[in-house]
Protein backbone atom coordinates (compact mmCIF):
# COMPACT_ATOMS: atom_id res chain seq x y z
CA UNK A 1 0.00 0.00 0.00
CA UNK A 2 2.58 2.40 0.82
CA UNK A 3 4.91 3.66 -1.80
CA UNK A 4 8.44 4.29 -1.48
CA UNK A 5 10.05 7.64 -3.32
CA UNK A 6 13.32 8.79 -4.01
CA UNK A 7 14.24 11.20 -1.38
CA UNK A 8 17.38 13.01 0.67
CA UNK A 9 17.03 11.32 3.59
CA UNK A 10 20.45 9.31 4.01
CA UNK A 11 20.22 6.70 6.94
CA UNK A 12 22.45 8.32 9.52
CA UNK A 13 23.04 8.05 13.55
CA UNK A 14 20.30 10.67 14.03
CA UNK A 15 18.15 7.96 12.94
CA UNK A 16 18.63 5.89 16.09
CA UNK A 17 16.65 5.73 18.91
CA UNK A 18 14.90 8.86 17.41
CA UNK A 19 11.44 9.65 18.99
CA UNK A 20 9.01 9.52 16.28
CA UNK A 21 6.60 12.98 16.09
CA UNK A 22 3.28 12.14 14.96
CA UNK A 23 1.19 14.49 13.15
CA UNK A 24 -2.52 13.50 13.80
CA UNK A 25 -5.55 15.73 11.90
CA UNK A 26 -8.83 15.00 12.51
CA UNK A 27 -10.67 16.41 9.91
CA UNK A 28 -13.54 18.75 10.86
CA UNK A 29 -13.47 17.78 14.08
CA UNK A 30 -14.93 20.80 15.94
CA UNK A 31 -13.48 22.15 19.13
CA UNK A 32 -16.87 21.27 21.07
CA UNK A 33 -16.54 17.75 19.86
CA UNK A 34 -13.99 17.45 23.18
CA UNK A 35 -16.33 18.58 25.45
CA UNK A 36 -19.41 15.60 24.37
CA UNK A 37 -18.04 13.11 26.63
CA UNK A 38 -17.43 10.97 23.55
CA UNK A 39 -13.74 11.19 23.48
CA UNK A 40 -11.80 8.94 26.49
CA UNK A 41 -8.95 8.21 24.82
CA UNK A 42 -8.29 11.56 23.36
CA UNK A 43 -9.27 12.98 27.06
CA UNK A 44 -5.70 10.56 28.04
CA UNK A 45 -4.23 12.33 25.85
CA UNK A 46 -4.98 16.18 27.06
CA UNK A 47 -4.74 14.43 30.86
CA UNK A 48 -1.46 13.44 30.73
CA UNK A 49 -0.14 16.25 27.54
CA UNK A 50 -1.85 19.76 26.83
CA UNK A 51 -4.81 20.79 24.96
CA UNK A 52 -5.76 24.27 23.54
CA UNK A 53 -8.71 26.47 24.46
CA UNK A 54 -9.44 26.34 20.91
CA UNK A 55 -7.64 26.24 17.71
CA UNK A 56 -8.16 29.14 15.34
CA UNK A 57 -8.58 27.86 11.39
CA UNK A 58 -6.51 29.80 8.90
CA UNK A 59 -8.69 31.88 6.20
CA UNK A 60 -10.53 30.05 4.63
CA UNK A 61 -11.77 27.51 7.07
CA UNK A 62 -10.89 24.87 4.40
CA UNK A 63 -9.13 21.16 4.15
CA UNK A 64 -6.32 21.56 1.95
CA UNK A 65 -5.50 25.43 3.20
CA UNK A 66 -5.18 24.63 6.45
CA UNK A 67 -3.72 21.31 6.11
CA UNK A 68 -0.84 23.01 4.06
CA UNK A 69 -0.77 25.88 7.03
CA UNK A 70 -0.04 23.06 9.62
CA UNK A 71 3.12 21.67 7.38
CA UNK A 72 4.26 24.65 6.78
CA UNK A 73 3.75 27.74 9.32
CA UNK A 74 2.10 30.02 6.54
CA UNK A 75 -1.14 30.95 5.76
CA UNK A 76 -3.12 30.36 2.52
CA UNK A 77 -2.58 34.08 0.99
CA UNK A 78 1.23 32.84 1.31
CA UNK A 79 1.97 28.95 1.06
CA UNK A 80 -0.35 29.87 -2.01
CA UNK A 81 -3.28 26.55 -1.25
CA UNK A 82 -5.58 29.70 -0.83
CA UNK A 83 -8.75 27.14 -1.42
CA UNK A 84 -9.50 23.34 -2.19
CA UNK A 85 -10.28 24.75 -5.82
CA UNK A 86 -8.60 27.32 -7.50
CA UNK A 87 -6.58 28.89 -10.50
CA UNK A 88 -2.86 29.87 -11.40
CA UNK A 89 -2.82 32.00 -14.46
CA UNK A 90 0.96 30.66 -14.32
CA UNK A 91 -1.09 26.90 -14.76
CA UNK A 92 -3.55 28.20 -17.60
CA UNK A 93 -6.44 25.91 -18.28
CA UNK A 94 -6.28 23.87 -14.95
CA UNK A 95 -8.61 23.77 -12.35
CA UNK A 96 -6.94 22.43 -9.17
CA UNK A 97 -9.78 20.61 -6.92
CA UNK A 98 -9.12 17.32 -4.49
CA UNK A 99 -10.37 15.25 -7.13
CA UNK A 100 -7.72 16.07 -10.09
CA UNK A 101 -5.47 14.02 -9.53
CA UNK A 102 -3.22 15.31 -12.31
CA UNK A 103 -3.58 18.79 -10.34
CA UNK A 104 -2.99 17.30 -6.78
CA UNK A 105 0.33 15.44 -8.14
CA UNK A 106 2.18 18.67 -9.72
CA UNK A 107 4.36 20.17 -7.52
CA UNK A 108 3.74 23.67 -9.23
CA UNK A 109 0.70 23.92 -6.68
CA UNK A 110 2.53 22.82 -3.10
CA UNK A 111 6.13 24.87 -4.03
CA UNK A 112 5.08 28.29 -2.38
CA UNK A 113 6.10 26.89 0.31
CA UNK A 114 8.19 24.12 1.74
CA UNK A 115 6.55 21.36 4.03
CA UNK A 116 8.42 20.06 7.27
CA UNK A 117 8.52 16.80 5.44
CA UNK A 118 10.99 17.81 2.66
CA UNK A 119 12.70 20.21 5.32
CA UNK A 120 13.12 17.00 7.77
CA UNK A 121 14.24 15.12 4.33
CA UNK A 122 16.95 17.45 4.01
CA UNK A 123 18.20 16.79 7.40
CA UNK A 124 18.18 13.16 7.08
CA UNK A 125 15.07 12.91 8.96
CA UNK A 126 13.27 9.58 6.85
CA UNK A 127 9.22 10.82 6.45
CA UNK A 128 6.21 8.75 5.88
CA UNK A 129 2.78 10.47 5.27
CA UNK A 130 -0.41 8.42 5.70
CA UNK A 131 -2.27 10.67 3.10
CA UNK A 132 -2.04 14.42 3.35
CA UNK A 133 -2.44 17.23 1.29
CA UNK A 134 0.48 18.07 -0.77
CA UNK A 135 2.22 14.50 0.20
CA UNK A 136 1.90 12.91 -3.05
CA UNK A 137 3.53 15.88 -5.09
CA UNK A 138 7.21 15.83 -5.74
CA UNK A 139 8.31 19.53 -4.18
CA UNK A 140 11.19 20.70 -4.94
CA UNK A 141 12.50 17.57 -5.79
CA UNK A 142 12.11 15.88 -2.60
CA UNK A 143 9.19 13.52 -1.19
CA UNK A 144 8.57 11.53 1.62
CA UNK A 145 10.88 8.29 2.09
CA UNK A 146 6.72 6.72 2.49
CA UNK A 147 3.57 8.12 1.30
CA UNK A 148 0.18 6.64 0.15
CA UNK A 149 -1.89 8.14 -2.06
CA UNK A 150 -5.12 9.02 -1.14
CA UNK A 151 -7.98 6.71 -0.79
CA UNK A 152 -11.12 7.65 0.26
CA UNK A 153 -12.56 4.38 1.29
CA UNK A 154 -9.68 3.27 3.10
CA UNK A 155 -10.76 2.50 7.01
CA UNK A 156 -9.38 4.59 9.72
CA UNK A 157 -8.08 1.67 11.24
CA UNK A 158 -6.44 0.30 8.23
CA UNK A 159 -4.15 3.84 8.03
CA UNK A 160 -3.53 3.21 11.71
CA UNK A 161 -1.68 0.32 11.03
CA UNK A 162 -0.04 1.01 8.12
CA UNK A 163 1.21 3.23 11.04
CA UNK A 164 2.13 1.16 12.95
CA UNK A 165 3.98 -1.24 9.98
CA UNK A 166 6.42 1.90 9.63
CA UNK A 167 6.93 1.96 13.46
CA UNK A 168 7.73 -1.91 13.52
CA UNK A 169 10.94 -1.29 11.26
CA UNK A 170 14.37 -1.58 12.47
CA UNK A 171 15.43 2.02 13.73
CA UNK A 172 17.62 3.24 11.10
CA UNK A 173 14.48 2.45 8.82
CA UNK A 174 11.88 3.64 11.04
CA UNK A 175 10.58 7.21 9.92
CA UNK A 176 11.33 10.26 12.30
CA UNK A 177 7.97 11.94 11.22
CA UNK A 178 4.89 10.29 10.45
CA UNK A 179 1.52 12.32 9.41
CA UNK A 180 -2.03 10.53 9.73
CA UNK A 181 -5.32 11.69 8.28
CA UNK A 182 -8.59 10.62 9.88
CA UNK A 183 -11.68 12.34 7.73
CA UNK A 184 -14.88 10.86 9.23
CA UNK A 185 -15.84 13.86 11.18
CA UNK A 186 -15.66 15.80 8.29
CA UNK A 187 -17.63 13.46 5.91
CA UNK A 188 -20.65 12.87 8.28
CA UNK A 189 -20.70 16.63 9.13
CA UNK A 190 -21.05 17.68 5.75
CA UNK A 191 -23.76 15.09 5.26
CA UNK A 192 -25.62 15.02 8.44
CA UNK A 193 -24.59 18.26 10.49
CA UNK A 194 -22.43 19.38 13.17
CA UNK A 195 -25.51 18.26 15.87
CA UNK A 196 -26.59 14.85 14.62
CA UNK A 197 -26.38 11.61 16.17
CA UNK A 198 -24.67 10.51 13.09
CA UNK A 199 -21.65 12.98 14.09
CA UNK A 200 -21.99 11.74 17.74
CA UNK A 201 -21.30 8.20 16.16
CA UNK A 202 -18.15 9.45 13.60
CA UNK A 203 -16.88 11.09 16.25
CA UNK A 204 -16.53 8.24 18.61
CA UNK A 205 -15.06 6.22 16.09
CA UNK A 206 -12.43 8.64 15.36
CA UNK A 207 -11.79 8.74 19.28
CA UNK A 208 -11.49 4.80 18.98
CA UNK A 209 -8.93 5.44 15.75
CA UNK A 210 -6.54 6.87 18.46
CA UNK A 211 -7.18 4.78 21.21
CA UNK A 212 -6.11 2.01 18.37
CA UNK A 213 -2.74 3.94 17.94
CA UNK A 214 -2.03 4.90 21.24
CA UNK A 215 -2.10 1.70 23.01
CA UNK A 216 -0.61 -0.10 20.41
CA UNK A 217 2.55 2.18 21.04
CA UNK A 218 2.20 1.11 24.78
CA UNK A 219 2.16 -2.20 23.46
CA UNK A 220 5.76 -1.67 21.88
CA UNK A 221 7.51 0.90 23.78
CA UNK A 222 7.48 4.14 21.78
CA UNK A 223 7.10 7.08 23.51
CA UNK A 224 6.22 9.19 20.42
CA UNK A 225 5.34 12.58 20.52
CA UNK A 226 1.63 13.12 19.18
CA UNK A 227 0.46 16.37 18.01
CA UNK A 228 -3.65 15.72 17.27
CA UNK A 229 -4.85 18.70 15.37
CA UNK A 230 -7.79 19.65 13.12
CA UNK A 231 -8.15 22.01 10.36
CA UNK A 232 -11.69 23.35 10.94
CA UNK A 233 -14.86 22.98 12.66
CA UNK A 234 -18.35 22.36 11.35
CA UNK A 235 -21.10 24.44 11.35
CA UNK A 236 -24.82 23.79 10.13
CA UNK A 237 -25.99 24.90 6.94
CA UNK A 238 -29.40 26.88 6.81
CA UNK A 239 -29.82 28.91 3.78
CA UNK A 240 -28.25 29.98 0.23
CA UNK A 241 -27.64 32.59 -1.15
CA UNK A 242 -28.11 32.47 -5.01
CA UNK A 243 -25.37 35.12 -6.79
CA UNK A 244 -28.19 34.52 -9.94
CA UNK A 245 -30.60 36.06 -7.75
CA UNK A 246 -27.64 39.19 -7.01
CA UNK A 247 -25.77 39.61 -10.50
CA UNK A 248 -26.68 38.83 -13.93
CA UNK A 249 -24.64 35.50 -14.53
CA UNK A 250 -23.93 36.86 -17.76
CA UNK A 251 -21.79 38.83 -15.87
CA UNK A 252 -19.41 36.55 -13.53
CA UNK A 253 -18.36 32.78 -13.64
CA UNK A 254 -17.95 31.12 -10.73
CA UNK A 255 -14.41 29.35 -9.63
CA UNK A 256 -15.51 28.18 -5.77
CA UNK A 257 -18.78 28.41 -4.38
CA UNK A 258 -19.36 27.27 -0.61
CA UNK A 259 -19.04 29.76 2.44
CA UNK A 260 -16.75 31.16 0.61
CA UNK A 261 -17.05 32.12 -3.43
CA UNK A 262 -14.63 33.42 -5.69
CA UNK A 263 -15.70 34.70 -9.17
CA UNK A 264 -14.50 35.93 -12.07
CA UNK A 265 -15.73 38.70 -13.63
CA UNK A 266 -16.44 38.14 -17.49
CA UNK A 267 -14.20 40.61 -20.00
CA UNK A 268 -15.75 43.91 -20.40
CA UNK A 269 -18.55 43.24 -17.60
CA UNK A 270 -16.18 43.87 -14.75
CA UNK A 271 -18.12 46.94 -14.04
CA UNK A 272 -21.38 45.89 -13.84
CA UNK A 273 -20.51 42.64 -11.51
CA UNK A 274 -18.68 45.13 -9.07
CA UNK A 275 -21.96 47.25 -8.96
CA UNK A 276 -23.92 44.14 -8.08
CA UNK A 277 -21.51 42.62 -5.83
CA UNK A 278 -19.30 44.87 -3.56
CA UNK A 279 -22.99 46.82 -2.24
CA UNK A 280 -24.26 45.82 1.22
CA UNK A 281 -26.14 42.53 1.71
CA UNK A 282 -27.47 41.05 4.79
CA UNK A 283 -26.11 37.71 3.98
CA UNK A 284 -22.54 38.03 2.38
CA UNK A 285 -20.22 40.64 2.21
CA UNK A 286 -17.86 40.94 -1.08
CA UNK A 287 -14.71 42.52 -2.07
CA UNK A 288 -12.43 43.14 -4.86
CA UNK A 289 -9.25 41.20 -4.48
CA UNK A 290 -6.51 43.33 -2.10
CA UNK A 291 -9.39 44.67 -0.27
CA UNK A 292 -10.61 42.12 2.40
CA UNK A 293 -9.34 43.08 5.86
CA UNK A 294 -5.86 42.62 6.52
CA UNK A 295 -6.87 40.31 9.86
CA UNK A 296 -7.60 37.78 6.53
CA UNK A 297 -4.00 37.69 5.25
CA UNK A 298 -5.62 37.13 1.95
CA UNK A 299 -5.38 39.74 -0.65
CA UNK A 300 -1.87 39.41 -2.65
CA UNK A 301 -1.51 35.71 -4.06
CA UNK A 302 -2.07 35.08 -7.86
CA UNK A 303 -4.55 32.39 -7.41
CA UNK A 304 -7.21 34.56 -5.31
CA UNK A 305 -10.09 35.31 -7.66
CA UNK A 306 -10.63 38.91 -8.55
CA UNK A 307 -13.75 39.02 -6.30
CA UNK A 308 -14.33 37.13 -3.09
CA UNK A 309 -17.57 36.71 -1.51
CA UNK A 310 -18.12 35.50 2.46
CA UNK A 311 -20.95 34.21 3.33
CA UNK A 312 -22.53 35.25 6.97
CA UNK A 313 -23.29 31.95 9.54
CA UNK A 314 -25.36 29.13 7.99
CA UNK A 315 -24.94 30.71 4.28
CA UNK A 316 -24.05 28.37 1.59
CA UNK A 317 -23.08 30.97 -1.78
CA UNK A 318 -24.19 28.99 -5.29
CA UNK A 319 -24.69 30.40 -8.61
CA UNK A 320 -27.87 29.10 -8.85
CA UNK A 321 -30.17 26.36 -7.15
CA UNK A 322 -28.00 23.56 -6.82
CA UNK A 323 -28.87 20.11 -7.21
CA UNK A 324 -28.38 19.70 -3.32
CA UNK A 325 -27.80 20.89 -0.03
CA UNK A 326 -24.89 20.09 2.73
CA UNK A 327 -26.06 19.92 5.86
CA UNK A 328 -22.75 21.20 7.20
CA UNK A 329 -20.43 23.48 5.62
CA UNK A 330 -16.87 25.08 6.64
CA UNK A 331 -14.91 28.40 4.88
CA UNK A 332 -16.38 31.18 7.31
CA UNK A 333 -14.30 33.58 8.48
CA UNK A 334 -12.45 34.48 11.67
CA UNK A 335 -14.53 35.47 14.70
CA UNK A 336 -16.88 32.28 13.79
CA UNK A 337 -16.06 29.91 17.02
CA UNK A 338 -18.35 27.00 14.75
CA UNK A 339 -14.87 26.95 13.02
CA UNK A 340 -12.22 26.45 16.02
CA UNK A 341 -11.05 22.88 15.87
CA UNK A 342 -8.76 21.31 18.43
CA UNK A 343 -5.17 20.80 19.29
CA UNK A 344 -3.66 18.13 21.80
CA UNK A 345 0.11 17.51 22.50
CA UNK A 346 1.22 14.36 24.30
CA UNK A 347 4.78 12.95 24.73
CA UNK A 348 8.33 13.44 25.63
CA UNK A 349 8.70 16.83 23.90
CA UNK A 350 5.76 18.77 25.62
CA UNK A 351 4.88 19.85 29.03
CA UNK A 352 1.45 20.52 30.15
CA UNK A 353 1.27 23.84 29.05
CA UNK A 354 2.60 23.69 25.39
CA UNK A 355 -0.34 24.01 23.78
CA UNK A 356 -2.57 26.30 26.17
CA UNK A 357 -4.17 29.46 25.11
CA UNK A 358 -5.79 30.12 22.24
CA UNK A 359 -3.84 28.79 19.47
CA UNK A 360 -3.34 29.92 15.24
CA UNK A 361 -2.94 27.14 12.76
CA UNK A 362 0.25 28.51 12.15
CA UNK A 363 1.36 27.46 15.67
CA UNK A 364 1.20 23.65 14.77
CA UNK A 365 4.40 23.55 12.70
CA UNK A 366 6.83 25.10 14.68
CA UNK A 367 5.53 22.53 17.83
CA UNK A 368 6.64 20.01 14.99
CA UNK A 369 9.96 21.64 14.08
CA UNK A 370 10.75 21.92 17.58
CA UNK A 371 9.74 17.88 18.78
CA UNK A 372 12.01 17.24 15.69
CA UNK A 373 15.10 19.29 16.60
CA UNK A 374 15.54 21.62 13.80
Amino acid sequence: MAERAASAAQTAPRQENRVPVILISLDGFRNDYLDRGLTPNLAALIQSGSRAERLVPSFPSLTFPNHYTMVTGRVPGEHGIVNNVMEDPGIPGVTFRPGNADAVTDGRWWSDAEPIWVTAERKGIRTATMFWPGSEAVIDGIRPSEWVKFDNNLSSTARVDQVLSWLDRPFAERPGFISLYLQETDDTGHRKGPESPEIDTAIRATDAAIGRLTAALRTRGIDANLIVASDHGMARVTHLIRLDQRADVADFRLVTSGAIAGIEPRPGREEQLAKALLRPHNDMQCWKKGALPPAFSYNQHRRIAPIICLAGAGGMIVATEPQSLPAGMHGYGPGNAEMDGILIVNGPAFSSETAAGVRAMTDVYPLMRSALGF
